[in-house]
């Protein structure tokens, strides 16, 4: 029987959050291995996010750029009704990637999902992103029930 990380979290009552007893403890690196979602309800897909400000800049430090890059996903979830406990998929994007960068985004995940687990995630190092000198990219998936709508 797998663990169950969390069947009900606050905020969504209809995602289930798996992490088997024969795979290690993702929490710590900010997912969860796997996450059940109900077939009714809105699915919605973010593009990826960029570290860039309202006006396009983008820091050169990596952490302010992940940082901004979860704000604006949440303005887009935000404008499509969802919020980050409707998220059941990330893809991760980061340039350089290091066990510090690593260090950083399980930082950052653990503040944006403080109400219950993570998502499942797939971090992917790539050698660069659309823009010079963007160093992270996250995409999400969500998906809002009949209830939370």
């Amino acid at each position: 029987m797998p663990q169950i990380a969390s069947k009900l979290s606050p905020h969504h009552t209809s995602l289930t959050h798996i992490n088997p007893a024969g795979l290690y403890d993702p929490a710590p690196n900010g997912y969860s291995h796997v996450v059940v979602a109900p077939l009714q309800g809105r699915t919605v897909y973010a593009s990826g996010q960029g570290g860039e400000n309202l006006a396009g800049k983008l820091s050169p430090d990596f952490a302010e750029q992940l940082e901004q890059a979860l704000n604006n996903m949440r303005t887009a979830l935000t404008a499509a009704g969802a919020t980050v406990n409707d998220v059941v998929r990330l893809t991760l994007l980061v340039v350089d990637h290091s066990e510090a960068r690593l260090a950083v985004w399980a930082d950052a995940a653990r503040r944006v999902w403080t109400d219950g687990p993570a998502p499942g995630c797939t971090l992917i190092p790539v050698p660069r992103l659309a823009l010079d000198g963007m160093l992270v990219e996250v995409e999400a998936t969500a998906v809002v029930t009949a209830a939370a709508v």
